[in-house]
């Protein structure tokens, strides 16, 4: 129901009136298959309550929100740090993270629209780019981790959310072609999955004159199933691949309970903005193509708004009833997949930290599991905080030691030097041990991503042709006289003289027969190609 701004702007406080009799059942435990890492393979689509891949095979989302293009900044927050933003993308796959949902509003769409707050000297190959440009970087790059993106429109402009998913100065007709135009993108790229329609509907005015976002009231006007169904099934004409990520609204008639307008006739249970799904059994979302739709409720801890539940005498026993009405019941009678798309807290509260426990545990562990994407990667939402500390590089491990067991890491979702399992940034110098020989042969491929005044960046991919694994690996190569290393990830990059040297990070220190590895890295000087690629001491 109530929700911040992502910058921790003015909130709308709305109080909820708790009706009815709430019948718990935890979500069922039933053995899982091993939660063997990755997304799937080719484009997801829904079976039941399970999102599954092109084979078949049963795939949770464990992902996080990487916010900042639904702002003024029309890009990325934390881009103005000083970790670059691929080091911040292997943090997150490396942490377990198999999924990025990223907000944008639809002013960062527009034609001339400029992205800001980015560190040049960090990130020089996101310079000139526009917002979309820098938007197709990142889904690349994370699709060559392993990992999934859902797209989120958050705001129709930089300014705020919207209780509908339209205003007065951004019409259903941009927001619907809009939609169009990034499946159309994006066609073909299966590391892009599908579209939350629009963020955390809600109510608005009182009852019975209300005009927020109703659930099932049959205004086309204000019915947000009815606006779904409308988007949902454009967007599934021209991409019907994609999965379409449904959110709830807040208060089923899209007008405020009576606590406000203080008329008991018009009394109703309402709930987090966009956590409200309690109607979708009577009033189903309808889509053209089958198997595509998945129900994606937000929740929230006292950090956010104290709801009347937490001070409830059963506290936290009376939970598991209350996911159950709002949004549970539709995973528990296998009528959709669940993908709850927002949650979060400081942790600040003692109450947040059993939530937080108890939430996952509802949720369920392995493969079979309700899907979800925390909120967020950023420590700069200014009632929950973020996974990152607010360097942008460390962890908040208090919170990561919770999510941690129901994590399903992406396939090949390696790291960098940045943050080390622990959260602490990682110092450790190459190893002082010679590294073992290359039993076979190898071969070294170079990519220039970029080149600016003083400076270029590039991607050098060492793979092993030899019949045996190398662990640890540790790549060299050399560079001309007066270049220099900037900064470097995927490995613990140093410099000596005219000689680099990439040395395997722990968790990621054996290169298995045929598998291959891409150093990324920035340096100073005029762009040069690295001469002299060797494998653990084997030319290339």
């Amino acid at each position: 129901m109530h929700r911040r701004t992502a910058l921790g702007g003015a909130l709308t406080a709305l109080a909820t009136a708790a009706a009815g009799v709430l019948v718990a059942a935890a979500v069922s435990t039933a053995p899982a298959a091993a939660a063997a890492g990755g997304t799937g393979t080719g484009y997801l689509h829904t079976s039941g309550n399970k999102i599954v891949d092109s084979t078949g095979a049963t795939v949770r989302l464990t992902g996080i929100n990487w916010f900042g293009m639904e702002t003024d900044n029309k890009t990325f927050h934390g881009l103005w740090s000083s970790n670059p933003w691929r080091s911040q993308l292997d943090t997150m796959a490396r942490l377990g993270y198999n999924t990025l949902r990223i907000p944008y509003s639809n002013d960062a769409l527009k034609s001339g629209a400029t992205a800001t707050g980015i560190n040049d000297f960090v990130n020089p190959d996101l310079i000139g780019l526009s917002p979309l440009q820098i938007l197709d970087k990142v889904i690349d790059y994370a699709g060559s981790k392993g990992m999934r993106v859902i797209l989120d429109r958050h705001r129709p402009t930089s300014a705020g959310q919207s209780p509908l998913w339209y205003t007065s100065t951004v019409s259903e007709a941009t927001w619907i072609n809009d939609w169009k135009m990034l499946a159309q993108r994006y066609a073909g790229n299966t590391t892009v999955i599908g579209a939350d329609l629009h963020n955390e509907p809600h109510a608005e005015g009182t009852n019975p004159a209300a005009t927020g976002a109703c659930w099932g009231c049959g205004d086309t006007a204000r019915d947000w199933r009815l606006a779904a169904e409308r988007a949902g099934n454009a967007i599934l004409g021209v991409q019907p691949n994609w999965l379409i990520f449904v959110e709830g609204v807040s208060c089923p008639s899209g007008g405020l309970s009576n606590v406000w307008d203080n008329d008991p006739s018009n009394d109703e249970d309402c709930g987090w903005w966009g956590g409200n799904l309690s109607k979708a059994g009577q009033f189903p979302v309808r889509l053209n193509v089958a198997n595509r739709l998945v129900y994606s409720p937000h929740e929230y801890a006292t950090s956010v708004y104290r709801q009347d539940w937490f001070d409830d005498p059963s506290y936290p026993a009376n939970m598991p009833a209350i996911w159950d009405k709002y949004w549970g019941y539709l995973y528990k009678q296998n009528i959709a997949p669940i993908m709850m798309g927002e949650f979060g807290t400081t942790l600040q509260d003692p109450k947040d930290k059993i939530w937080l426990q108890n939430l996952m545990a509802y949720t369920g562990t392995g493969v079979n599991g309700m899907s979800f994407t925390y909120w967020s990667w950023n420590p700069n939402s200014g009632d929950t905080g973020g996974i990152a500390n607010d360097d942008w590089t460390t962890i908040n491990q208090p919170k990561q030691d919770i999510l941690t067991p129901y994590l399903i890491p992406p396939t090949g979702g390696g790291g960098t030097t940045s943050p080390s399992p622990t959260g602490t940034p990682n110092t450790s110098p190459a190893p002082t041990t010679p590294p073992p020989p290359v039993t076979g042969s190898c071969t070294a491929t170079y990519k220039q991503i970029n080149s600016w005044a003083g400076g270029f960046q590039g991607e050098l991919t060492v793979k092993n042709t030899g019949t045996a694994a190398v662990n640890p690996w540790s790549a060299t190569w050399t560079w001309p006289s007066g270049v220099t290393l900037a900064s470097g990830w995927n490995a613990t990059v140093t410099q000596s003289g005219t000689t680099v040297t990439a040395a395997a990070p722990a968790w990621a220190s054996s290169l298995a027969p045929g598998a291959s590895v891409t150093v990324g890295f920035t340096a100073n000087g005029t762009a040069a190609t690295p001469g002299s690629v060797k494998l653990n001491g084997t030319a290339c």
